[in-house]
């Protein structure tokens, strides 16, 4: 019987329509570990405020990211990634893609599991830094659908791979290249963003996280699951590797007008071309495939913004999409942790 791998991402809308965009945000900001507020305080910000607006925003968005072919980003190189795992693993596994909004869902993949016989599930979330948002809702629908089985497979989660050796192996080798090629004054460590108040529910001492200017500078027992920690983890493991030089760790997507973490991505856009920043360089480790805030909010929208605050070139460095040495890391990580690891 062979082994499940779920990978699992965040979503994509069907298409690049304003109803499809719809559909997609109201399923995603109906999540309570998301938009983390009162139930109809919720049902009212998500209907009587954002659905209104923000789909034919996001549809326009992305529409310019969107390929002719092969549709949204994300799927496509998510699944380029999925059929690279599985040639690398072979039949012992069965390697299935889910997007936790939208399609592929997670309930068709634990189906594939099901009609396949695998004897157990490891799943994957493919988010380097551990967020509520993200990989807890992933984790928790996967536990939620696999419960309502009359059988149910041991389930196996992987946990954040932000501090991972292939991880980091992988960002190496595609930044490398695209640094030496861009020759920035500075680079950006651009993460997804997050409310503050989600940081702080994360802290189990509720005395530590934001509340001083170095509550990130490492992780213990206070902050092991704290993102904004993690991130800067990542960002200091990639600068050792790649040998960056000036550079700056900042957060991109805000939503609304509640605190999120800083420092904020857009406010810098603004202020480093007046510190002499030309050619500025962004990576976005949050993200393990280009997607709309990668393609269209850094690789169009940040750049013209830096242009116009006299900055001269900005380069998006690509994300680890689907490329040989993330394939394998992927593929390392699953063996790892079914212990499968060949010697």
């Amino acid at each position: 019987m062979p082994t499940g791998l779920l990978l699992i991402n965040l979503g994509t809308p069907d298409e690049p329509t304003t109803p499809a965009v719809r559909r997609y945000l109201a399923e995603f900001l109906s999540d309570p570990r998301v938009i983390d507020i009162n139930p109809v305080g919720r049902s009212l910000l998500l209907h009587g405020v954002i659905l209104r607006t923000r789909p034919a925003k996001s549809a326009a968005a992305y529409r310019t990211i969107w390929d002719g072919e092969r549709g949204s980003p994300l799927l496509a190189y998510s699944k380029d990634l999925a059929l690279g795992v599985a040639n690398l693993l072979g039949a012992e596994w069965h390697v299935v893609l889910a997007m936790r909004y939208g399609r592929p869902s997670i309930a068709d993949a634990l189906a594939s599991m099901e009609a396949a016989k695998v004897d157990r599930i490891v799943v994957l979330p493919l988010y380097p830094q551990y967020a509520a948002s993200s990989t807890a809702t992933s984790v928790a629908r996967v536990m939620e659908l696999a419960e309502a089985q009359w059988d149910v497979p041991p389930i196996d989660v992987v946990p954040a791979f932000h501090a991972d050796a292939g991880f980091l192996d992988a960002w190496q080798e595609v930044a490398a290249p695209a640094l030496a090629a861009a020759k920035p004054d500075h680079v950006l460590f651009s993460f997804h963003g997050l409310p503050e108040r989600q940081i702080q529910k994360s802290d189990p001492t509720g005395s530590h996280c934001l509340r001083s200017a170095s509550c990130c500078d490492s992780l213990g027992p206070a902050n092991h699951r704290c993102y904004r920690a993690q991130c800067y983890a990542t960002a200091r493991a990639l600068v050792a590797r790649l040998g960056v030089g000036d550079h700056t760790v900042s957060f991109q997507s805000r939503l609304g007008k509640t605190p999120w973490i800083q420092p904020f991505t857009d406010v810098l856009l603004d202020e480093l071309p007046k510190k002499g920043v030309k050619r500025l360089a962004v990576m976005c480790p949050a993200f393990v495939a280009d997607c709309l805030e990668t393609l269209e909010e850094i690789g169009i929208r940040a750049k013209e913004q830096f242009q116009a605050a006299g900055g001269e070139e900005l380069t998006l460095v690509p994300s680890l999409n689907a490329t040989p040495r993330w394939i394998e890391a992927v593929a390392y990580m699953a063996r790892r942790h079914a212990a499968r690891v060949p010697t």
